[in-house]
């Protein structure tokens, strides 16, 4: 006769870990807050307002008068670019694997984006590498290089990602699968706003 703890741990390993909800619902908090900031900031009208009847300065829009920054996200290829794209980031996204050497990508980086995102004052770049052993080797080059040139990044979502999503996968591009379990948890996040 099977005891108790036995019946425990069976269950455990077909269930898989009893906290994914929880876990799921810290990836679709940091998913909801890097897809506001990566929505495209607004751009004057004709009229030289920003669809606020004119109430706005040229310089004083904001982010979150609008939802978006405008803040590009850096991944390493075409799957993690079509990931990103079903949990519905809109934005600039950026790869690494485009056939440029480092040196040339940073510069390209710090060329386009500059040292700070103009709306929202925060950092420049959301760099998201795989969180596997390749992909923190890339992080760790692309931000010591970045952060060099007084590029500040932004780190939250990969180190959220890589606690939160490891037991399903260990790359942006395993988040698709995912992608109709986080939407309405992502969405709950940016509703909050």
């Amino acid at each position: 006769m099977a005891s108790g703890n036995d019946w425990i741990k069976n269950r455990a390993k077909t269930a898989g870990r009893p906290d994914r909800e929880a876990r799921f619902q810290i990836a679709g908090r940091a998913l909801g807050e890097a897809r506001r900031r990566n929505r495209e900031a607004p751009a004057p009208n004709p009229a030289g307002d920003f669809g606020d009847g004119g109430t706005a300065e040229l310089g004083e829009v904001s982010g979150a008068d609008t939802g978006g920054s405008g803040c590009p996200i850096l991944v390493e290829g075409k799957k993690d670019v079509v990931a990103l794209r079903k949990l519905g980031f809109s934005g600039v996204i950026e790869k690494v694997n485009r056939g440029w050497n480092m040196p040339r990508l940073v510069a390209h980086l710090y060329e386009q984006y500059g040292t700070r995102n103009p709306i929202d004052g925060g950092a420049a770049i959301i760099l998201l590498m795989d969180w596997d052993r390749t992909g923190g080797r890339l992080q760790t080059a692309l931000r010591n290089r970045l952060q060099a040139l007084d590029v500040p990044i932004d780190e939250n979502l990969r180190n959220v990602l890589m606690k939160a999503m490891k037991p399903e996968g260990r790359t942006v591009e395993s988040l698709a699968p995912f992608a109709s379990s986080l939407m309405p948890l992502i969405l709950a996040r940016l509703k909050e706003e």
